[in-house]
This record gives structure tokens, sequence and C-alpha cells, in this order.
């Protein structure tokens, strides 16, 4: 008596499934990571009527300080306080930080807020502190006070 041998293998889908759900998944964040409209572009420029505006804009208290963090690294804090001497609300304000070295070269430049868009509007006559905290300084930082220079404004509705 002879025994029939199926011929039909069970072939189970679920690993083909769960590897094609990884690959889609992958390149959905590669691609979002990669995407040029990300809304902290560092290039972007300022309009001209952000450039006519920023005589307006009042840097005063600008204050460098350095401290180590929880994980011993050194965190350089530059904080002040800025002063809306025009007639708009401004929801953001960022400015480039400019770091040189010894000799004068920049050696690195990091953009980031005065005013940031979560908060309220920066009113007429308004004067808000800021704190600004870099981690991640080149070594050959001469250690002076980073130039600021307004990167961009934009005006409340």
């Amino acid at each position: 008596m002879a025994r029939s041998i199926p011929d039909a293998r069970k072939v189970s889908y679920i690993p083909i499934i769960i590897g094609a759900v990884t690959l889609v998944l992958l390149l959905a964040c590669y691609f979002y990571l990669n995407s040029s409209h990300r809304t902290g572009d560092s290039e972007s420029q300022a309009s001209a009527e952000a450039k006519a505006y920023v005589k307006n804009l009042e840097l005063s208290d600008v204050k460098m300080q350095a401290a180590e963090n929880f994980m011993q690294q050194q965190v350089v804090e530059v904080g002040g306080k800025i002063t809306n001497k025009g007639n708009r609300p401004l929801s953001s304000i960022d400015v480039f930080c400019l770091f040189y070295s010894v000799d004068g070269r920049m050696i690195h430049r990091e953009r980031v807020s005065v005013v940031r868009a979560k908060t309220k509007p920066l009113q007429p006559e308004e004067t808000r502190s800021f704190r600004l905290p870099f981690d991640s300084l080149p070594s050959e930082w001469n250690q002076a006070m980073p130039h600021l220079v307004v990167a961009q404004i934009t005006f409340a509705q």
C-alpha cells in the first residue's frame, strides 16, 4: 500500500506581508526625512519687508555663559532681551548665531528662534527674554560672543 504525497505545500504569507509593510514604512521615513520642505530650513532668506523692519528690533542685556549638562558636556548659553520698537506684532524672529575662530574665520553658523511662532506674538513696544543653548560648538571657537544676525521675521496676522 503506497502512501500518497501531498503536492500542495502550505505557504505562510505572514512573513511576506510583514516584510512588505516594513519596506513601505522605511521608504516613507526616508522620503520624509529627506524632503526639501522642512520648516526650519536654515537657508531661507528674510523678505525685503523683514529686512527693512530689522531696524525696529533692539537687543539688550545680551550675555553668554557656559555650563555643563547632565552628560558632562559643555553647553554655551546666550541670553538677553529683545524689544520690538516698531508698530507691527511679530509672530517669530529667527537669528543666525555666527561663531568665529581665533584667526577670525567663521567656523560655525546656527539658526535659532528668538521669538517662536508657537508663543504669543511680540507686540509693539514689548520686551521679551530669550535663551539660546548651544551644545555642539567646535573646539576651535574663540570663546567670544557670537554675532547675532536676523535671519527671518514673520509678521503676525
